[in-house]
């Protein structure tokens, strides 16, 4: 199935839709038709990786495209031809795979951790 991102006059995604196979790759024609801006986007894909249902990355990447699948609040940034999720903080940057990554990266030691804006650090939550 294809699936295609109804984008609005600021390139957000304000809808997503399921196609018709017939559809996939075709999204000048849907565009045309609807007189709506759309883009095909790429189910199962994050980070510019396609993913089977198992969880794992698929043997045929050529499904991977436009680094993330779109959610509606994304931005559609044709620069880098991807879907990119809302910015989190004022400090994180995107990196080549359309993610956004914090200035440090996150301690590894199994707690559970959150970012502080206000001191550019994580933080480990308490409790459950």
């Amino acid at each position: 199935m294809s699936h295609f991102a109804k984008l609005n006059k600021n390139n957000i995604v304000i809808f997503v839709t399921v196609g018709r196979d017939e559809d996939d790759g075709k999204e000048d024609e849907l565009t045309e038709r609807t007189g709506d801006v759309y883009k095909q986007t790429s189910y199962n894909t994050y980070g510019g990786i396609h993913y089977q249902q198992d969880g794992t990355p698929s043997a045929n990447q050529s499904k991977s495209f436009r680094k993330n699948f779109a959610g509606i609040g994304y931005t559609y940034q044709a620069d880098i031809d991807a879907f990119v999720a809302p910015k989190p903080y004022a400090s994180w940057t995107l990196d080549a795979n359309a993610q956004w990554q914090a200035p440090t990266a996150m301690p590894t030691d199994g707690k559970m951790y959150s970012w502080s804006e206000e001191t550019q650090a994580w933080v480990e939550v308490n409790g459950n």
